[in-house]
């Protein structure tokens, strides 16, 4: 089966992850389980849709990879949130860029022993490496470390998901006191998953980690192909 013999099956893929993903936003916003957030809710209804009705791979993506291509415009939309919090920034210069610089090493080098300790074949490896950024950046960075999009895709969202689902505990468990501080955290270690999470603590946590989030993805960017020869 290809995409080219059913137009219309792989329209209706398209129309189908809309639709799950807003029925994801809508209940998460009723009830706040973990289990309705759209990036956990919506990629396992949709998996489990496809693979009942026996939809190929290449089907299901043939309309469906617009909403990848919108990737692009949405780094774009990154930069308002920077210019609506650049007087934050110019108070905590200094905070925001030890949280950002500690989020992209921890994500990365957590990501490279990981690899190397599970002994992950290189693709597989390569493509870990940006799962602690948005998936706007992750995907362009994954092409500087030679990954693969689709798989770096899918760690961002396991990386998100387990970043929300603990990020609390992780909060109760630490000494951290500062907004700013609980903020960072969560934006550097989950990115827009986290961001959530942040925003339901307070405006102020939600804000830094919008930010954190943001500058962090922009960095491991610049830095991927430095990193990339750095790391093999």
């Amino acid at each position: 089966m290809n995409a080219a013999a059913h137009p219309w099956l792989a329209l209706a893929c398209l129309l189908l992850t809309v639709a799950v993903y807003a029925c994801a936003k809508w209940l998460y916003a009723r009830h706040r389980a973990v289990w309705f957030a759209p990036l956990l809710f919506a990629p396992v209804v949709l998996v489990g849709i496809v693979l009942a009705a026996g939809i190929p791979y290449p089907v299901y993506i043939a309309d469906a990879r617009w909403l990848m291509w919108m990737l692009g415009p949405t780094t774009l939309a990154f930069a308002i949130p920077i210019h609506d919090q650049r007087a934050v920034i110019r108070r905590n210069p200094v905070t925001i860029a030890a949280g950002v610089l500690a989020g992209v090493a921890l994500g990365v080098g957590s990501s490279w022993l990981l690899a190397r300790a599970f002994h992950l074949p290189p693709e597989l490896a390569h493509s870990l490496l940006p799962r602690s950024v948005s998936t706007p950046f992750a995907m362009t960075a994954t092409d500087a470390f030679g990954g693969s999009r689709e798989l770096t895709a899918l760690f961002v969202v396991v990386t998100g998901v387990f970043g929300m689902m603990t990020g609390e505990l992780v909060l109760r468990l630490l000494p951290l006191r500062s907004r700013m501080a609980r903020g960072a955290m969560l934006g550097a270690a989950s990115h827009g998953a986290g961001t959530a999470k942040a925003r339901e603590l307070g405006e102020e946590e939600g804000v830094v980690a919008s930010l954190t989030m943001t500058l962090a993805g922009i960095a491991l960017v610049l830095v991927a192909p430095l990193l990339a020869g750095w790391l093999g």
